[in-house]
């Protein structure tokens, strides 16, 4: 997640910094320190040189905060062009919109810190409860995985490992489903196909594969649709009923 640090750096040292970073377009970059800030465009305003954090996103937003309060000193939304570069010894970046017109421009007077992150775009998301209790619910509901689904058993064991839920649909087929409570993976998908081929060789019949999670990653998906898999996505579960335990897998 961090990229890269400098602590306490010269003023050419956060030059170079912003510029490789920034350009890229693909890190958070957080610089703390002593700064004069100045806006010019639909009003004009002008923050005295004080202790500052200033946060320039991968899209260009730009965010200037003092030390209290959630709203920012200065901001601008987004950016059309980024300008780095020394004036008179100092790093300065300049930050220009065009519709509408709009200039914001900060001086580093003295830097103590900068960063630059990476944050992962894809933020997984993860059923409430555990693993077994979506197993639980999904054993008892099947119909939310899909209609005419009937569970034969839970935790199958089979040569590479147990299935969570092994059912027949509607047509009489049967159906291997992996559950997974956060955003499904390739490694779901290789561990789906290895119980499919096992049960097809153990049956000889044929035998569908789902993966039933509340989303699935993009290479997951393509992975899943090449290996002629099913992905199924499950955002919630039922409410368990009262005075029932919910089973457990140890």
């Amino acid at each position: 997640m961090l990229l890269e640090a400098l602590h306490d750096p010269r003023d050419d040292e956060l030059v170079e910094f912003l510029r490789e970073h920034l350009r890229a377009g693909q890190a958070l970059v957080q610089v703390v320190g002593t700064c004069e800030v100045s806006y010019v465009g639909r009003a004009a305003s002008f923050a005295d040189a004080g202790d500052l954090l200033v946060m320039v996103k991968p899209d260009g937003s730009i965010q200037v905060h003092r030390d209290r309060g959630v709203k920012p000193v200065n901001w601008q939304p987004r950016t059309d062009d980024l300008w780095i570069g020394l004036d008179d010894g100092q790093a300065v970046l300049v930050a220009e919109r065009r519709t509408p017109e709009e200039t914001l421009r900060v001086v580093f007077l003295e830097v103590a810190l900068a960063q630059a992150l990476h944050l992962r775009e894809e933020i997984a998301f993860v059923l409430r409860g555990s693993e077994a209790q979506m197993q639980a619910a999904l054993a008892r509901e099947p119909e939310l995985i899909e209609p005419g689904l009937t569970v034969l058993d839970r935790e199958l064991p089979t040569d590479v490992g147990g299935i969570d839920l092994f059912a027949r649909d509607r047509d009489g087929r049967l159906v291997v489903v992996e559950l997974k409570r956060a955003k499904g993976t390739q490694e779901a998908v290789h561990q789906l196909g290895r119980y499919v081929t096992s049960v097809r060789r153990f049956t000889g019949e044929p035998v569908r594969g789902i993966l039933a999670a509340p989303a699935i990653t993009r290479p997951a998906l393509a992975q899943l649709n090449a290996a002629g898999l099913e992905f199924v996505e499950v955002t919630a579960l039922p409410e368990a009923d009262e005075g029932i335990d919910q089973p457990s897998l140890f």
